[in-house]
């Protein structure tokens, strides 16, 4: 049976609901779990009872726990008839359970019932647990006869006989509410997807059907996208639709099946001494034509163990057989130790999810065949890249031919999480007993934080008692593993550029209180250390021999999303508690087919070449494809899967050139070049459809803009649920912290700016490093900087929107002009009818706009958008404009004053080019209400359309004026500090941002 048990603290209730009738509610909570149901004891005449119970489930399934549900009922006893009326619930899906260290206490609001309602909030903290000491709670008898309420609310299980006696089977039924330190939980094991693919039959190629889409009736072909129907492991995908091959499609089913033959060397044994010495030096050399691989040496080992894997392209390969050469390291010429030779056409194919082959001891032989001493243990098949050794093995396709020097490391392809970010806020409060040098003068004193190399300070306070009052709140960003230490300095302003230290304190992370929600966090004294102390460990409570004290409110704040990228290109709205987390609404799988035309990058042997590989980013996941060196049409093939949690998110596809590639292995000093970058935004797809179009690669240069080739991908959502995708629409865009407790825009882009930095500055510690001109290009880290191109691309973008109320003045206009008598004398009758009959005027106008939708849906769009550089301005912009965009921050162009104010220009007209932007963004979300950009918002508004001039015309037109100014002027009691549904819908939808460069 399995240890791992659900936690679940019931904390404590508010502002329940009265039922007995006298104002009051005598309440208790009824937990259910995995067939198990325990219930607290009953708070008397309480409607914000505090329980502090802990209860332990059992978890017969821990695979299956993202399926299972915790609920939580509230009820009311009634003690007259030993009954229970209904108060409100709480459900919390599985997929929200985490480890204690993660849990935070957090009041979720109670639901009502189909035919009750409730109010209020329950306070619970739910984590996962595998602390063996730990055993499954007793639960409380029923409410029957033979209990009577007085007993479950007056008589604690330690005094009752009844669980006296229960106590030799069960444990105790609930735990006093404790600090839980010792219980350090592990995160349950998530099912790993394997992937397989079926080959296809080999057969002659039909060529690719390719249809042109422009992103704007000006947008040159060249620059725009291109519909395929390519041949993947699924089938022929012809208009988004799957025609299925002869044999069934596998999961992996979004690229062409490339065959590769597997060479996995294990050990060997028994080698012979090669050296005057003695001793051996091997190393193994597999070398199929042209394309050979080499693993490390072993210093004097004659059993040696490589546990290498070899993946040879079967389409490049032009011999017949496979050579496995062992070889002495020598200084001069290495020596030949003995071979394998295998016929290409005797090794069997493996098609997961067969197992994978095992390896053989095979003898050495000489160079004629003659067996030696020695054996090597290899195994050799082919496969696809769905075998689970594809990602980690060494690839020829990546290599020259005849080339080993190239450091593996640059070329596998490799999965990346980014770190769970938080914001930590710092409230400084006041500082007590500060010590100064200088006695005839008030100190001018301020609080300097710094976390990593996150610097912010409060405003500067006279303290003519040696005690200041602050009250600001500080904010920082922070990545787990928390590496570095909070340290706060009290300073002292004596004169320009000169400060004084008065004390600091160093307070690690860790010990930091976590919260979800916007409940107040209890402050605290800290003791400062003396300024000349070097002692660099956490401030301790107890160390008092230096008198000066800070007082601080310091916490995690899970109940934010970390901004980490553009918020016109967020990949991820969750907050960062866990907790908070819903379930995903679908599946995200996308298929890197391969790249064409790529532009040369760099010159080998006297030809233009380029060495690329292809970064896929979307919430946490970050994927690399695989190098493929010296090739302008390089084949990828890989595909990759996303969980979505929520369809006003954005997919970035981008390629990149690596400079990290030597002629003799990696230098690591240059800046990989970027070559363009792809963004689908999940609400513009259609489920269920496979979208393969071939995107125009566009980067803006100094020279202007340019194509630098084309990459080709195939895109497929999924939806679980289309009614839970749905009801998405009405809820609102960020964590419910953003609008309760709002950051300011400025707070907003520094720790926007912090954030990219700490996520650049892990990625790049990964193995294979992702470099940090990558992570900056993929998150639009510098798009917030001035630029007059933005600007006009921008108030283009808000004429464009303007341009439909333009031509319907001019109608108008044409009309009072008698340009068209008939249209004339129609639109007279319609205003005499409306005028007679106003109560016809909205029906009208919802059932018009609802045919507007229903006509628009036949030119509805049947690609994803793309960047188009006639809306981003780029085909026409100046040579001074190009100069003055790819200008350094600060201007390096003017002497120094001219650079103050030619850099306060800069940075006042970014603001105002956001702001344009914002405004141009409200107008097309307004215009996309109709056109079918995202199919399911469309959806959702035609039939709000149909259904609001149906029920408008059923009802008067005075009522529904009353309803909407009684909406209007309703007490304030009644709003709520969230967003409305309807408003939430329209932030939801798309806007022309994605074709944005």
């Amino acid at each position: 049976m399995s240890n791992l048990k659900l936690g679940v603290e019931v904390v404590s209730a508010h502002n329940l609901l009265p039922k007995d009738g006298q104002g009051s509610s005598s309440a208790f909570v009824e937990l259910r779990f995995d067939g198990q149901k325990f219930r607290t004891t009953i708070k008397e005449k309480d409607l914000d009872p505090v329980w502090n119970e802990t209860f332990y489930f059992n978890i017969s399934d821990p695979n299956n726990l993202s399926n299972l549900i915790l609920e939580a009922y509230v009820y009311n006893n009634t003690k007259a008839n030993r009954s229970k009326s209904f108060l409100g619930k709480v459900r919390i899906a599985g997929t929200s359970f985490v480890p204690y260290s993660d849990a935070v206490r957090l009041h979720y609001p109670l639901e009502g019932g189909i035919f009750s309602r409730s109010r209020g909030e329950l306070g619970l903290k739910v984590f996962i647990t595998d602390d063996p000491s730990i055993r499954s709670s007793n639960p409380l008898p029923a409410m029957d006869s033979s209990v009577s309420a007085d007993t479950l609310s007056t008589k604690s299980p330690a005094t009752d006989p009844k669980f006296v006696s229960d106590e030799s089977r069960h444990t105790f039924h609930h735990l006093p509410n404790t600090s839980h330190q010792q219980h350090h939980s592990t995160p349950v094991a998530q099912q790993q997807v394997q992937y397989g693919v079926d080959e296809m039959r080999a057969g002659p190629q039909v060529p690719k059907v390719v249809r042109m889409y422009s992103g704007s009736p000006s947008q040159p072909v060249d620059y725009a996208l291109k519909e395929t129907s390519p041949f993947l492991g699924g089938g022929q995908i012809v208009g988004g639709r799957v025609i299925r091959a002869d044999r069934p499609a596998s999961t992996y089913d979004l690229v062409e099946p490339m065959q590769f033959l597997f060479v996995r060397i294990v050990k060997a044994r028994n080698l012979p001494s090669m050296d005057i010495t003695g001793s051996l030096d091997p190393y193994v050399e597999v070398r199929v034509g042209n394309y050979k691989g080499i693993t490390k040496h072993h210093e004097k080992k004659q059993n040696p163990e490589w546990n290498t894997v070899f993946a040879f392209s079967k389409e490049r390969m032009q011999s017949s057989v496979l050579e496995v050469a062992v070889k002495d390291k020598d200084m001069v010429k290495d020596d030949f130790v003995g071979m394998i030779r295998f016929d290409l056409n005797e090794v069997p194919t493996r098609v997961p999810p067969d197992s994978p082959l095992a390896p053989e001891w095979h003898w050495l032989e000489d160079k004629k065949g003659e067996k030696k001493k020695g054996e090597l243990m290899v195994a050799v098949w082919i496969g696809t890249q769905a075998d689970e050794a594809f990602p980690d093995a060494w690839h020829s396709d990546a290599a020259s031919p005849v080339d080993s020097s190239v450091a593996s490391t640059y070329i596998r392809s490799k999965v990346y999480h980014s770190p769970r970010l938080w914001y930590v806020r710092v409230n400084v409060i006041e500082a007590q007993d500060l010590v100064v040098t200088e006695r005839t003068r008030f100190p001018d004193v301020y609080v300097k934080a710094v976390i990593g190399n996150q610097l912010v300070k409060t405003k500067p306070i006279q303290a003519p008692k040696m005690n200041a009052l602050w009250n600001e709140d500080l904010m920082f960003v922070a990545a787990e593993p928390f590496e570095e230490h909070l340290i706060l300095t009290v300073e002292d302003r004596i004169g320009p550029n000169k400060d004084e230290v008065l004390g600091k304190a160093i307070i690690p992370l860790n010990t930091v209180e976590r919260r979800a929600d916007d409940r107040i966090v209890h402050s605290q004294w800290y003791n400062l250390q003396k300024p000349s102390s070097d002692d660099v460990e956490p401030t301790k409570k107890d160390k008092g021999k230096f008198a000066s004290k800070l007082h601080l409110r310091i916490c995690l704040d899970g109940g934010y999303h970390v901004l980490d990228e553009s918020t016109q290109y967020s990949s991820d709205l969750r907050p960062t508690a866990k907790q908070l987390w819903k379930s995903s609404i679908g599946i995200l799988e996308l298929g890197i087919l391969n790249a064409d035309a790529l532009n040369p990058t760099k010159a080998r042997d006297g030809r233009g070449t380029a060495d690329t590989y292809c970064v896929a980013k979307y919430g946490h996941k970050w994927v690399r494809t695989r190098t493929i060196i010296d090739s302008l049409n390089p084949k990828y093939n890989e595909q990759y899967t996303w969980e979505v949690f929520d369809p006003a998110t954005v997919l970035t596809v981008g390629v990149f050139d690596s400079s990290q590639l030597g002629e003799k292995g990696s230098n690591g000093g240059n800046r990989d070049m970027r070559i363009g970058k792809v963004r689908i935004r999940i609400s513009t797809l259609e489920t269920g459809r496979v979208y393969t179009h071939s995107y125009p690669l566009l980067v803006l240069h100094p020279s202007g803009v340019k194509k630098m080739g084309e990459l080709h991908l195939a895109i497929r959502f999924s939806c679980a649920s289309m009614m839970n995708m749905m009801f998405l629409y009405s809820r609102p865009l960020l964590p419910k912290m953003h609008y309760v407790r709002p950051l300011t825009m400025a707070q907003l882009e520094m720790l926007r700016h912090q954030a990219v930095n700490i996520v650049a500055a892990r990625l790049s510690r990964s193995e294979p490093p992702l470099r940090k001109e990558v992570v900056e290009y993929m998150t639009d880290a510098h798009s917030h900087l001035w630029s007059m191109r933005r600007s006009k691309a921008n108030f283009f973008r808000l004429m464009t929107v303007f341009n439909g109320l333009f031509a319907v003045g001019k109608w108008f206009g044409e009309v009072c002009m008698w340009r068209n008598p008939i249209t004339t004398a129609l639109v007279h009758v319609l205003f005499v009818m409306l005028v007679c009959f106003p109560e016809l005027i909205l029906p009208t106008v919802f059932l018009y706009m609802f045919l507007i939708g229903l006509w628009n849906y036949r030119y509805r769009p049947k690609y994803p958008p793309h960047m188009n550089m006639r809306i981003s301005y780029a085909d026409g912009v100046p040579p001074d404009e190009l100069d003055e965009e790819f200008d350094s921050f600060p201007t390096s162009r003017a002497p120094d004053l001219v650079r103050m104010r030619y850099d306060r220009l800069r940075s006042v007209a970014g603001r105002i080019q956001t702001v344009v932007g914002d405004v141009a963004t409200q107008g097309e979300r307004v215009l996309a209400l109709l056109s079918w950009r995202d199919p399911r918002a469309t959806t959702i508004f035609v039939m709000f359309c149909l259904v609001a001039a149906i029920v408008l015309y059923a009802t008067p037109f005075q009522v529904v004026a009353v309803i909407a100014g009684f909406y209007v002027m309703r007490h304030p009691r009644f709003r709520h500090k969230l967003p409305a549904a309807p408003l939430n819908f329209f932030r939801r939808l798309p806007a022309r941002t994605d074709s944005m460069l």
